[in-house]
Parts: C-alpha cells; structure tokens; sequence
C-alpha cells in the first residue's frame, strides 16, 4: 500500500472513530433521534451537492423505495441504536463492539448463501463473543441491566450494517457508489422525520452541539464515506477494509482523551480480542478473493466503469461493410 493510501485510510479510521466521540456529545441533549436525523439530511445535503456537481445525482423517482430501505438498514437503524447506546455505555466502548460488523456479515452471508463458515471464521465468531464479553462484564462501567441493554443495541446496530451492506449489493450492484451513499443518507433522513417530530429535543441546542452534529454529519459522515469509496477504488475492498482495525483505537483514544472516560486493563484485552476475531473472519476471504488492482474501480463496490461499444473486440464485432461497386482487396 503506497503512503497516500496508508494516509488516507488512517484519515477514514479518524473520522469514523471521531463519530463516537460526537455523538456521545450531542446525545444528551438533543436525544438519539432528532440527532441522528440531524447527522443524515446535512450529509445526505451535502452529498447531493457533490453529486449535482458530479453529475452522479440519485434518480430518487425510480430507486425511492430502494434508497428507503437501504437508508433504513445502513443508517436510520443502526445510527439511532448506537447513540441510545451511547447514552449508556462509553464512545470507546461504542467503537469496539461497532468493530463486530464483519462478524455479523459472516452469518448473515453464510445463512444467504447457504453456506457453512471454515474452522477460522467460527473461531474468529468465538474469539468475537469472548472479547464482547470481557468489555461488557469486566469493563470500567457498573454492570447492570441498562448497560446490557446498551451493549445489545450496539450489537445489534452491527448486525443491521450487515443487512444493509448485503441488500446494498443486491439492490444497487452497478450503481456509483456516490449515488448509493447520497440515497442512503437521505433515504435515513425521510424515515426519521416523523419520529423526530414526534420526539424533539427537551433541552436547548448550544452552539457547541451545532458544531458537533455538524463536524458529525459532514465530516464524519460525508467526508469520511466519499474517502473510503476512493480507497476502495484505489486499493480494493479487502484493503480497504481493514479501516475496521483502526477506527476501535481511534475511538478509545479519542474517548479517553477529550471525554476522560475511564480505562482500565479489560479495555485494551476485549478490544484485542474483538480485532483478532474481525481478523480470522476476513483472514480467509482476503486470501481466496483478489482486490482489483490500484488506479481501477473494485467491482466489488457495485460500480464500474461505462464501456463504449467502439471499443469492441474479438470475433464478435461488426464488420463494416464495403460500398456496392467498391473495389475489392487485391490479394
């Protein structure tokens, strides 16, 4: 991996892990779902600018119901039940137990296909419980029935992502990623709407909790997925996923630092865990499946490149043909 791709996943890692840290700001008092439709309709808006600019706007008229769903599973979901957590549990534990997601694709994957995983992903699935275990049970944080609750929510936000990221390939496979990702987050925005008018904020909004939900949704969120799109077509999706192994320690540094959230010896063991089991799941998969190569677009993300039909070749392109009374070719 050259040094401008190592840069840029380090950056989509930061941004990702700093969502954990601005939610846990906001939360409080905006409430989970007028926040979160907050953080998707500014991003779903500032992605659409990106894509008129483009060119690449989402034809919402033929793919709504699409974008619906897709915004439902990837974002609405998953996004709400990961800042109720948040007002439970801590950012950085937020952020370790988010990193379970390529465990929850592997089942989901494997029960859709029919399909029964190795030796090493079942291990990898173990190795996960293990690890999610050792956060909840043996971490800084009073055990009770809230912050198992939290946990769940948290998990269960990881097991929508896989949802989503399987509907997203068989629903929008051939469709730019930028058009995907700008129907998703406005997709999420239409289905919080009428929940966030029914729940609006209790408390009054600060300029601080402005500034977060924006840096939230726009940089977070818009920024960071139009990144990791780019070093997906850059370096391919095996590559580029391995984001996953970083954003945990971005958020536990971030949580610890900025919020002083507590830490103590079962922090760094369950995350060590968590990312050993998220390494033996994709560990198979990196070998037996290629990445596309550098400088070309990974067909994997669901979009590749327009083929114009002059450029055909082999033994079924056309011939042209030769003008009635044109001379023929001397042999």
């Amino acid at each position: 991996m050259a040094i401008i791709d190592l840069l840029m996943l380090l950056g989509v890692a930061a941004l990702w892990g700093a969502s954990f840290l601005f939610m846990r700001q906001a939360v409080s008092v905006l409430g989970p779902i007028p926040m979160i439709e907050a953080r998707v309709l500014v991003a779903g808006l500032g992605l659409l600018l990106v894509a008129v600019i483009m060119r690449r706007v989402p034809n919402f008229r033929r793919d709504l119901w699409g974008f619906l769903v897709l915004g439902a599973l990837m974002a609405a979901v998953p996004f709400t039940l990961i800042a109720a957590a948040e007002l439970k549990i801590t950012a950085s534990l937020a952020a370790i137990l988010n990193a379970t997601t390529p465990l929850f694709a592997l089942l989901v994957t494997s029960v859709r296909q029919g399909t029964r995983p190795s030796r090493t992903q079942l291990s990898g699935v173990v190795l996960g419980v293990a690890g999610v275990t050792v956060l909840v049970g043996l971490g800084p944080l009073h055990l009770d029935g809230m912050l198992i609750l939290a946990a769940l929510a948290s998990l269960c936000a990881s097991l929508f992502y896989a949802l989503g990221g399987v509907y997203a390939k068989v629903r929008f496979s051939g469709t730019h990623p930028l058009v995907t990702t700008t129907g998703q987050q406005l997709g999420a925005a239409v289905c919080l709407l009428l929940p966030t008018l029914a729940l609006p904020p209790r408390h009054p909004v600060t300029g601080g909790i402005v500034l977060a939900v924006l840096a939230l949704a726009l940089a977070c969120t818009a920024l960071g997925f139009a990144l990791f799109f780019h070093l997906v077509n850059r370096v391919g999706p095996t590559g580029a996923l391995t984001v996953t192994f970083f954003v945990p320690l971005f958020g536990l540094l971030y949580g610890t630092a900025f919020l002083g959230e507590p830490l103590s010896w079962s922090t760094p063991l369950g995350m060590s865990l968590v990312l050993g089991a998220v390494f033996l799941v994709t560990e198979r998969r990196s070998a037996t499946r290629g990445d596309a190569a550098p400088g070309r677009s990974a067909t994997s993300t669901g979009w590749t490149p327009d083929r114009r039909s002059s450029h055909r070749s082999g033994p079924g392109r056309r011939r042209r043909r030769r003008p009635a009374g044109a001379p023929g070719r001397r042999r």
